[in-house]
């Protein structure tokens, strides 16, 4: 069976552990959820370890058919569209490249952040109730 690596891109955070637990837990359970991928979270962050690149550099020793590159963020911004494809080794607005891994080069594809989705609205109700439901307990 060939995999796929997903590398999930979280900002990281000077103030531990939330935003680190929050990207690991993610990671976690993408990965309960399907055999297709090799789930590593990485932090653009320089205080949250591990780093994007301390990822990419583990994924090297994978067996994996493609990377795919997941930025838990809700919208563009510089980290999205200039910072990650800079260290992903990417062209300026290009969101696919190749990844060299184990002597050969898979594709790499950049994912788009969360941005406008249903879901997300989904999300935000269930924690409105959640903050209305804490009032009357």
């Amino acid at each position: 069976m060939t995999m796929k690596g997903m590398l999930l891109v979280g900002h990281g955070s000077k103030l531990p552990p939330y935003n680190k637990e929050l990207i690991e837990t993610t990671a976690k359970l993408i990965a309960e959820k399907t055999n297709d991928y090799i789930v590593k979270p990485g932090f653009m962050s320089l205080n949250t370890p591990p780093t994007v690149e301390e990822q990419l550099e583990a994924f090297r020793s994978e067996k994996i058919e493609m990377l795919v590159v997941v930025p838990l963020f809700l919208a563009k911004g510089v980290h999205i569209n200039q910072d990650i494809p800079e260290i992903l080794g990417l062209p300026k607005g290009e969101r696919r490249g190749t990844f060299q891994l184990n002597g050969k080069a898979v594709p790499l594809v950049y994912a788009n952040p969360i941005g406008s989705d249903p879901l997300l609205a989904e999300l935000m109700l269930k924690n409105a109730s959640d903050a209305i439901a804490e009032l009357k307990s």
